[in-house]
């Protein structure tokens, strides 16, 4: 059994302009020690599905459909009671930008032991030790010292690793991580990559890496899911995945990703943008943008076939 499996998954948000159909119909699993890529256009819909996981999306959001089930939870169905302890215990994230994310007014080594003492049972005096050793264990240099200092106080590279530190201080079984290396310089985004994936192996933990960035999944991931308006285009094991792109949209972004031996000018852009979610869409929202669209491709329901039992894309003209 999958340590976290998505099924069906459909999320609106009611907004005065209308009804925005952020996800649908999105099916995903990840097993255990697995990482999980989902990579895509900005406004694909990769965050909405993180917040929808960790049960923390905007109020305005509504669950239409679907099961998102840990270890066999349904988490749709738990009660706050029950999230709030899985959450930062068993399942942890690390956001888009540690900044925003952590306490600017709090010591960081406070803010990761609230966490230790909410879920660990331990004294103040062991969290504030436990503390260190976890800010050690990222790599911070001089955690004693650094356990005192606020963000603001931090490089955003040490914010990054204070941010994995709170996530991995009770050793959860799955991390998700929402574009961990925005904003962050190319020597120290692979830092923090290595990092994330010494630590995963260490304790065998699960990792959904969320990414517009299909190089950076390349390097790290086991398979990768594809998503565009709120679909989940295509899935695949990653190696797979490059070499035999079956959907339209896949295959575009690989043209986008800079790679040895192609030349910028050599790379093609993206035809048209992300559809308008609001109002009536048609079964494929890639459809106004793809080259292979014929009027089979306007009628519902959307195809979703498997290619083999590790692959499935979700297109009726798959190449």
């Amino acid at each position: 059994m999958s340590l976290l499996e998505i099924e069906g998954l459909s999320l609106e948000f009611r907004t005065r302009g209308g009804i925005v159909r952020a996800l649908e119909e999105v099916s995903l699993s990840v097993g255990k020690g697995e990482t999980l890529g989902i990579v895509g256009e900005s406004g694909s819909g990769k965050s909405v599905l993180s917040f929808a996981v960790m049960g923390i999306s905007d109020p305005a959001a509504k669950v239409t459909a679907g099961a998102i089930r840990f270890e066999g939870l349904n988490l749709l169905e738990a009660d706050d009671a029950a999230l709030n302890e899985l959450r930062g215990a068993e399942m942890a994230m690390i956001f888009q930008n540690p900044r925003v994310a952590l306490n600017p007014i709090r010591p960081v080594g406070k803010q990761i032991a609230d966490v230790l003492l909410r879920h660990k049972g331990v004294t103040r005096a062991q969290a504030a030790e436990q503390a260190v050793d976890i800010l050690a264990r990222v790599r911070i240099p001089d955690p004693r010292r650094r356990a005192n200092a606020y963000p603001f106080e931090m490089s955003g590279g040490m914010c990054q690793r204070v941010m994995i530190a709170l996530a991995l201080s009770c050793s959860p079984k799955l991390l998700i991580c929402d574009e961990p290396t925005t904003g962050l310089d190319v020597t120290t985004q692979a830092a923090i990559m290595d990092l994330i994936g010494d630590l995963a192996r260490d304790h065998a933990m699960a990792t959904v890496l969320i990414t517009h960035d299909l190089g950076l999944a390349a390097e790290n991931c086991d398979r990768i899911a594809v998503m565009h308006a709120g679909h989940v285009v295509e899935v695949a094991p990653t190696r797979e995945l490059f070499a035999h792109p079956r959907h339209p949209y896949t295959g575009k972004l690989i043209a986008t990703t800079p790679r040895p031996g192609v030349t910028l000018d050599q790379l093609e852009p993206i035809p048209g943008s992300l559809p308008d979610l609001r109002g009536s869409l048609p079964p494929c929202r890639y459809a106004e943008r793809c080259e292979r669209r014929i009027a089979a491709c306007d009628r519902a329901p959307l195809p979703r076939l498997a290619i083999n039992d590790r692959h499935m894309v979700a297109c009726g003209r798959a190449s």
